[in-house]
């Protein structure tokens, strides 16, 4: 993922809610969300080149998420890919606390990373960026991008203040969210922030959608998880220049 808003246990419903969008470049071979053929319980879209996964959700209701750090200053030659932090959890029986604790001391290993790790009772977020740390976060409105926690970034600020307006509405539809996902909105130069890539990369990367020939948004994902460990994971597709490819909707639950 390159940007994400998540409501943890502050709706009367949904015990996890996330909107997000992943962002890259169009060449690179990818999967759509579908249940994994070697770890069927897994409901994500895969990295055919490394194998890992930007957002999943697994049967049990467990869900992982994970953005890398912009900082084109931090070269870790031969690191893992940063994929297989949020799939390992989703292949491995592990609580959120327990992987988290162990990915602490692995931290280091991997180029820079935001990972948040749910389970029934536990929201963990993990990052190696200055430094490894962890923190179970509290109940709340959270919201990622390419920086660190809830760093005020426009897009990051734009995506928790609309994920918040539809939590607080008690509506069912959940196009709001589609549409906070389609924002092409870029933020005024005043307001961008300078992650070393130069001014006018900062302002194409501002925007929650980016459209582009060679780099973009290639999937906007949804997820929700009830209190029961029952819901489902929602991903829409889109290639080059921002055409939509197609969308995808798995139910999530025991059985399911």
């Amino acid at each position: 993922m390159c940007l994400l808003a998540l409501a943890w246990n502050v709706h009367p419903r949904w015990r996890l809610l996330l909107a997000g969008n992943r962002d890259e470049f169009h060449a690179r071979p990818t999967a759509p969300l579908a249940p994994w053929t070697s770890a069927p319980h897994v409901l994500a879209g895969r990295d055919l080149q490394s194998g890992g996964t930007w957002a999943g959700a697994d049967r049990q209701g467990r869900m992982a998420v994970v953005t890398n750090v912009r900082d084109p200053r931090i070269q870790v030659p031969g690191a893992p890919s940063r994929g297989q932090l949020a799939a390992g959890f989703l292949q491995s029986p592990d609580g959120a606390d327990h992987r988290a604790s162990g990915l602490l001391a692995a931290a280091e290993a991997f180029a820079p990373f935001n990972l948040v790790l749910v389970d029934a009772t536990t929201c963990e977020y993990l990052s190696n960026y200055p430094t490894p740390r962890r923190t179970a976060l509290a109940p709340g409105l959270h919201g990622l991008s390419n920086g660190d926690l809830d760093e005020p970034w426009p897009k990051t600020l734009a995506l928790k203040t609309r994920l918040a307006d539809w939590v607080a509405s008690g509506e069912d539809d959940v196009s709001p969210l589609w549409n906070a996902l389609a924002d092409e909105t870029r933020a005024d130069d005043s307001r961008l922030p300078d992650t070393g890539v130069g001014l006018e990369l900062e302002r194409m990367l501002s925007a929650a959608f980016i459209r582009d020939a060679r780099y973009g948004t290639r999937a906007s994902t949804l997820i929700a998880i009830d209190h029961a460990g029952h819901g489902w994971i929602s991903e829409r597709r889109f290639g080059p220049d921002g055409v939509f490819e197609g969308e995808t909707t798995l139910r999530i639950g025991p059985g399911a």
